[in-house]
């Protein structure tokens, strides 16, 4: 395990404007607020979402696509640094009317409303290519 301890600065909240890029927003406020690391957690409601899941085994993100309005019925994620920029990793569950979850990797999805909540950290966080997963980690 890599750790370290992080110290919090500041915390936002933010309400998403309908039609953006959910991932947009988040990634918008951190460079509104020069936030290189936080934490964030958020709720609302999509148009339509792309969602991605990770195949281990081929080492490359699966997409799918849903072009249809979904509650978000959370989101969880990180803002570090990837190559050199703002990056917010992204996790949601969404649903359907009917109650169906969909999860995974939230890459884009067109906010119908949404809320944030960014704890920032003092120092920042760069992600770096890993061999062992072939994903971009912190630490």
């Amino acid at each position: 395990m890599h750790h370290r301890e992080v110290e919090p600065t500041a915390e936002y909240v933010a309400r998403f404007e309908t039609g953006a890029d959910w991932r947009e927003e988040i990634e918008s406020l951190a460079r509104a607020e020069d936030v290189e690391a936080g934490w964030f957690t958020a709720l609302g409601a999509v148009q339509d979402a792309d969602v991605w899941f990770y195949d281990q085994e081929e080492t490359e993100y699966r997409s799918v696509t849903f072009e249809e309005p979904l509650e978000v019925a959370a989101c969880v994620g990180n803002v570090s640094l990837l190559d050199g920029d703002v990056f917010a990793h992204t996790h949601v569950v969404l649903s359907r009317p009917s109650g169906q979850a969909l999860a995974g990797h939230l890459d884009s999805a067109t906010v119908w409303a949404g809320e944030c909540h960014l704890r920032a950290f003092a120092e920042p966080l760069e992600r770096e290519h890993d061999a062992a997963t072939d994903l971009d980690l912190w630490l």
